[in-house]
């Protein structure tokens, strides 16, 4: 059965839209709230680097282009251009995110009551789980383990709750493991530098595999040229949002052990944190 006949047969037009709708919409809701942010917060007098601005508009535009239009509509009938969607959603878009600093941008924005519950949410115990490294590399390749070797994925394009389920699942997991891993905006649970490293190499072990897994084993539905495609594009594409998340990892190790001057000097980059 090929890919193509399990959308055409299960997903119709009017079902599709309302997924992509849904998916859609809070990713334009947390562009209008980011912008908002950065009125409140020059209105306080604290003015938003421009260059976050950016990051924070590009990973909305990669994470909507992943969910709704031509490639979103393409990605039920090619494998290749799903897994491309699932690049955009579950890895690009939440790293560019991550790196626009949304929670020290909100921090800044809001009146003082608000900012406080901010920050206890920040440091409650849920959000210790969830920001965990072992934890969060279980949400994300975890997941895609499952959803590419069971018949989840087949069944993903007869339901359209479940597409929206899963789809949701990707962003979350991608950008859960993505602030897990790094630390842009403050972080009240810190991990050392060696167990974020261990445990990502793992994680990035774990996704080659998969990627290799599908290469040789296409999921249910999928032909073996899509596979092939599909599971080489995970593997690269992979690489490359992983190989930036490895070297602000690397750089942020750095920083930490580097002499004092070197910090001052170096703190007006994308990739700045309070090393630990």
């Amino acid at each position: 059965m090929s890919t193509s006949h399990i959308h055409g047969h299960t997903t119709g037009a009017e079902l599709s839209e309302w997924a992509q709708i849904i998916l859609a919409l809070p990713f334009i809701f947390a562009l209008i709230i980011y912008g908002a942010a950065v009125f409140f917060s020059r209105q306080l007098q604290r003015p938003w680097p421009f260059y976050r601005i950016v990051l924070w508009v590009l990973g909305i535009v990669c994470a909507l282009a992943a969910v709704v239009g031509p490639l979103a509509q393409l990605a039920h009938m090619d494998f290749t251009m799903h897994m491309l969607g699932h690049l955009l959603l579950g890895m690009l878009a939440p790293l560019l995110m991550a790196l626009a600093a949304p929670m020290t941008l909100f921090l800044r924005a809001l009146p003082q009551g608000q900012a406080k519950r901010l920050s206890r949410l920040l440091k409650s115990w849920p959000s210790r789980v969830l920001t965990d490294p072992i934890a969060a590399s279980l949400l994300n390749v975890g997941g895609l383990w499952i959803l590419y070797t069971t018949p989840l994925y087949q069944t993903m394009h007869e339901n359209s709750y479940l597409h929206v389920f899963i789809h949701a699942h990707v962003f979350i997991a991608g950008y859960l493991f993505t602030v897990a891993m790094i630390y842009i905006d403050p972080t009240p649970h810190r991990n050392s530098y060696l167990y974020r490293a261990v445990t990502l190499i793992a994680a990035l072990a774990g996704h080659g595999i998969l990627s290799k897994y599908i290469f040789g084993n296409p999921p249910a539905g999928v032909p073996v040229g899509q596979a092939e495609s599909g599971g080489m594009l995970m593997y690269y594409g992979g690489d490359g949002v992983d190989l930036i998340i490895v070297f602000i990892l690397c750089l942020h190790w750095y920083r930490s052990t580097a002499p004092e001057n070197f910090k001052v000097n170096n703190k007006a980059n994308p990739f700045e944190t309070d090393p630990a």
